[in-house]
C-alpha cells in the first residue's frame, strides 16, 4: 500500500502560479511511476503529467505542457506540480496518483493509488 497526501491547492488569479505537492508513503516511493490528474466540475477526470521513478523522464498532457512541471524527490517521497500560467478554465480538483507497472499511465485505470486531492481555483 501507499498512501498519498496533496497538499499546495488554493485560491489564485489567473496568470498567478501554485505549488502543489504530493507526499507518499508506506511502500518504496521510487518503485513506482507518478502522476497528476485534474477532475473539474462536471468533467471526467483529466491525466496532466507524470514522471517516470527516477525524475529523469516527464510525460504531459497538452494542458499542462509549457505551463506545468512535474518533478520529484525520491529522498522526500514526494512529487510536484509547479503551475505557471494559470488560466480559470485550470480550476479543478488535483489530485496525484501511483503507477506500479512499467509504461506510462495516460488514463486513471492505470494508477493503484490516489490521493485525496486538493483544489485549486483560479479566478479571472
Amino acid at each position: 500500500q501507499v498512501q498519498l497526501v496533496e497538499s499546495g491547492g488554493g485560491l489564485v488569479q489567473a496568470g498567478g502560479s501554485l505549488r502543489l505537492s504530493c507526499a507518499a508513503s508506506g511502500r518504496t516511493f521510487s518503485n513506482y511511476i507518478m502522476g497528476w490528474f485534474r477532475q473539474a466540475p462536471g468533467k471526467e477526470r483529466e491525466f496532466v503529467a507524470a514522471i517516470n521513478r527516477s525524475g529523469s523522464n516527464t510525460y504531459y498532457a497538452d494542458v499542462g505542457e509549457g505551463r506545468f512541471t512535474i518533478s520529484r524527490d525520491n529522498a522526500k517521497n514526494t512529487v510536484y506540480l509547479q503551475m505557471n500560467s494559470l488560466k480559470p478554465e485550470d480550476t479543478a480538483v488535483y489530485g496525484c496518483a501511483a503507477r506500479k507497472n512499467y509504461g506510462w499511465g495516460l488514463t486513471a485505470l492505470d494508477y493503484d493509488y490516489w490521493g485525496q486531492g486538493t483544489q485549486v481555483t483560479v479566478s479571472s
